[in-house]
């Protein structure tokens, strides 16, 4: 029996946290049968490793997010914890490994520093990245040292000429008006007794840079870059010395000429300045800072991971164009940027451009609209060089290279892969090779697009964070990756942005930097995200204390749907929604021509958040709000039943999308309405040809809805389904990504001509939720995994299927293969949970503890394929 290190709150690296009493989780890792926490033992200890807190044993089984027995702490506090447990017997386990956890500065109070600017003056034209420098003498030998930083705009710093931390875009993209994240780091091996320098690279980032599609704007959240920093040296007799920015620190330009989110980077060698954040480094043309008040916005500690250089991928092909031109495919689709290594005569400049996929044999810039995805190098002819654009991104497979000196080698280029830093927790593979492939689609989509805010897109003028398109992948997205943290943090912005508005409705995007909303109106899927998320987040991490900080929000968002359905007449009445956004029927010039009515989909989202809402509400004693949310429910429900069902089940809107949404959010009352309605969803996929129909609202919830309707061969043989529209169309097509039209790329080559046209969307994405629960059987049944629910449900010819997921308990397994006539199912059940299984042969569920064990059940394969309803004059297949 091993007991792991604790984890604070969702922090993998607990230093700089923000939390003054942050919630323990742990994991015990044995083989025995069963297993069940008893109880648990809580030493934390101070950075000396004086014991603060012994809690002795505690009877119970909780362990994660368990409340923090110690003392609160303050800023700067370093404490170390470690846990111990008992099971059944008398025995406790060894301590586990010591966390060290470090608190970062709660108090603003704490920020003695000051913003510096580099600027002037306001620009309409991209900045050169400006340099910052402080030299400084230390007369003490160092013990520890801590760098407290931020930015408005994106750094990098260095300290003696050496980079500091590993981090990519800091400090990231917050409500830059309500919330600015600041990072701390260890610097204590940076620094020495005596001369010493510390400088920063500062680009516009998100913060000055232009952003938003149709030309976008500039300096939308202030028009002057500035850098906080703070360096807080602690010497072996105790005393601190303290170097924050201010009016004395020097700034210059250096070789970065721009570096833009959506343009790219242009980068001329010769003028680089070698030793520039070394001590004794010359600053005679250096120019004076500007000293800023510090902001009005909360400086924040991060609740997730960083941005990072996660992987390099070499090109797998060097393609020549019919136009001649050298185009390197990267063989997937992805999110950062190239590293060169090349060497040629001083003021020669090769030009690197992007694009997600090929059009006709040449890059298809088409779909990035305003966007140039363009950097340029020009060399400094000292030798072999290397480089990497430091401040911005970009989403592609192919990159063109142009002007490369002498004969190209293309071993001498590689794409460097950036995406928020999260912990992998879940994995499925079948039989199957084109839906494995689908499901790799959708891992390497959501890896692109979770750029420390959640993206729509990673390569046109775009790549915001679009509320809708992560209300509907959460449930996908919190298997695959634990983006608690980071997800968590992207809540905190949403409500900051929603209630600072007199409406109260959630933004489209967030951080909010559209200059309007469409129709100035609120839209249904999209404002849901404010009750949607946190309850994912709830029921896939066992965090209620994402609730209690998101109920403000939660609650503000109902009340205006509260409001809008009183004014319609019961039902929210509205001439556009967004709707089921991107139904396939819809054309390129018009996204939002859906089958099904807008304002059915609208009030069916309604009932759902307020039945969520509800729940939510009793879960954190709100008794009153619970009572009042059930009642918005019912009644909504009942006026939705009214108004858009028929007695016998058919819908106003005879589309997928409406009975995917009648079926999975209860909102048919009689028998007959449902079963009526869970034929006539049967009959129109049958009509469809086994077709996907259904957009951004109904895709997440058609296979659901299938299975609810007693039909989940339907819903394999929709899976399986090779023509367009259909998941598995993109990868015949060679897809390595979600694309955001599901005929992005046209059967002939061509892109689609739609002005959307993104190869790397990850909501459509949101089936593989169904492949996790369905296919291979693998679910929470209770928040955070408590307990587990095993359900495989085999069909679609399919002869195995498995998932894993990384609980807050440990690993969790469900899988199954066929053999003969024998479905042989084996399931993983972490210690100190236990699972409900249900079997296709078996009549009842039953309960198993912690454990592996495999079950053979006879097994009869279902009638395969479907057949699809067929016209009296069609010719058979």
């Amino acid at each position: 029996m091993r007991v792991t290190a604790p984890v604070l709150e969702h922090h993998r690296e607990p230093v700089g946290i923000g939390e003054s009493r942050p919630r323990l989780s742990w994991r015990t890792e044995t083989g025995a049968p069963d297993w069940t926490q008893r109880a648990y033992r809580v030493e934390i200890t101070d950075a000396d490793g004086a014991v603060l807190t012994d809690t002795g044993r505690v009877e119970g089984a909780d362990s994660v997010l368990v409340d923090w027995p110690g003392p609160d702490l303050g800023s700067r506090c370093r404490v170390g914890v470690r846990v111990q447990v008992w099971g059944a017997g008398a025995e406790a386990s060894d301590w586990s490994p010591l966390t060290r956890a470090e608190t970062g500065l709660l108090d603003r109070a704490d920020w003695t520093a000051r913003p510096v600017s580099p600027d002037q003056h306001a620009s309409d034209a991209p900045l050169p990245v400006a340099l910052l420098h402080r030299a400084f003498f230390l007369d003490k030998a160092v013990a520890s040292a801590r760098l407290y930083i931020t930015a408005y705009g994106v750094y990098e710093a260095e300290i003696n000429g050496s980079r500091v931390g590993d981090h990519v875009l800091a400090p990231g993209w917050t409500s830059y008006h309500h919330r600015l994240r600041y990072q701390t780091f260890d610097v204590t091996t940076l620094l020495r007794e005596g001369d010493n320098a510390i400088g920063a690279l500062l680009g516009e980032g998100w913060y000055t840079g232009r952003l938003g599609f149709g030309g976008g704007r500039r300096n939308l959240y202030g028009d002057r870059r500035a850098l906080l920093a703070q360096l807080e040296v602690t010497h072996p007799d105790g005393t601190v010395t303290t170097l924050a920015t201010d009016e004395t620190w020097r700034t210059t330009t250096g070789p970065v000429l721009r570096s833009e989110i959506y343009d790219g980077e242009a980068y001329d060698a010769r003028l680089a300045r070698p030793g520039w954040s070394e001590p004794g480094h010359d600053l005679t043309d250096w120019t004076s800072v500007t000293e800023l008040p510090l902001p009005e916005a909360e400086l924040v500690a991060p609740t997730g991971p960083p941005v990072r250089r996660t992987q390099t991928v070499a090109p797998v092909d060097v393609i020549t164009t019919p136009s001649g031109r050298t185009v390197l495919d990267f063989g997937q689709n992805l999110v950062g940027r190239l590293r060169l290594r090349l060497s040629g005569p001083a003021g020669h400049t090769v030009t690197l451009r992007h694009a997600e996929v090929l059009e006709h044999g040449e890059l298809g810039l088409r779909p990035l609209r305003l966007a140039a995805a363009t950097d340029t190098y020009t060399l400094a002819g000292t030798g072999v060089e290397t480089y990497e654009p430091r401040f911005t991104f970009h989403g592609f497979r192919y990159a063109e290279v142009d002007g490369w000196p002498g004969e190209f080698d293309p071993a001498a280029v590689e794409a460097v892969v950036l995406h928020t830093d999260m912990a992998r927790t879940g994995w499925f593979e079948c039989s199957h090779d084109l839906v494995n492939r689908l499901h790799e689609n959708v891992v390497q989509g959501m890896r692109g697009n979770f750029l420390d805010v959640p993206t729509d897109c990673p390569q046109r003028d775009e790549r915001l964070g679009w509320t809708g398109d992560i209300q509907v992948f959460a449930p996908t997205a919190s298997f695959l990756y634990d983006c608690s943290g980071m997800l968590g943090g992207w809540l905190r912005d949403l409500a900051a942005e929603q209630l600072a508005r007199a409406d109260r409705v959630p933004p489209l995007v967030v951080p909010d930097v559209l200059p309007f909303d469409f129709g100035g109106t609120p839209h249904a899927v999209w404002a849901d995200v404010a009750v949607l998320l946190p309850w994912t987040l709830y029921r896939r991490f066992g965090d209620i204390g994402v609730l209690r900080a998101q109920y403000p929000s939660m609650r503000a968002w109902m009340e205006v749907a509260a409001r809008l359905t009183e004014e319609g007449g019961g039902l929210w009445r509205q001439d556009f929604q967004l709707g089921d956004w991107l139904d396939p029927a819809a054309p390129p010039e018009d996204p939002g021509a859906a089958r099904t009515d807008g304002d059915l989909v609208a009030n069916a989202y309604v009932v759902r958040s307020a039945d969520v809402l509800a729940d939510t509400a009793r879960l954190l004693g709100e008794k009153d709000d619970a009572v009042r949310y059930e009642e918005l429910a019912r009644s909504v429900r009942a006026a939705f039943a009214a108004e858009f069902v028929t007695p016998g089940g058919r819908l106003a809107s005879d589309a997928q999308t409406a009975y995917a949404l009648a079926l999975c959010f209860a909102l048919l009352p009689t028998e007959r309405q449902r079963l009526g309605a869970a034929r006539r969803l049967a009959f129109i996929v049958r009509k469809a040809g086994f077709r996907i129909a259904t957009g951004f609202a109904g895709t997440p919830l058609i296979c659901d809805a299938l299975c609810a309707g007693g039909e989940p061969q339907l819903a394999y043989r929709m899976l399986l389904e090779e023509g367009c529209p259909s998941w598995l169309y993109p990868v015949t097509m060679g897809a390595t990504t979600v694309w955001e039209r599901w005929d992005s790329m046209l059967a002939d080559g061509s892109i689609n001509p739609g002005d959307m046209t993104s190869f790397n969307h990850y909501a459509l994405g949101a089936v593989a939720d169904w492949l996790h629960r369905t296919v291979a059987g693998l679910e929470a049944a209770e928040p955070g995994w408590r307990r587990l629910r095993i359900a495989p449900v085999p069909g679609g010819g399919l002869t195995a299927a498995r998932a894993a997921h990384e609980t807050p308990y440990g690993r969790a397994e469900a899988g199954w293969r066929i053999e003969g006539d024998t479905l042989v199912v084996e399931i993983l059940v972490p210690p100190n949970t236990r699972a409900e299984v249900r079997l296709p042969a078996d009549a009842e569920p039953f309960e198993v503890g912690s454990g592996h064990r495999t079950f053979r059940r006879p097994h009869t394969p279902p009638a395969w394929p479907p057949a699809p309803v067929r016209h009296p004059f069609s010719a058979p297949e």
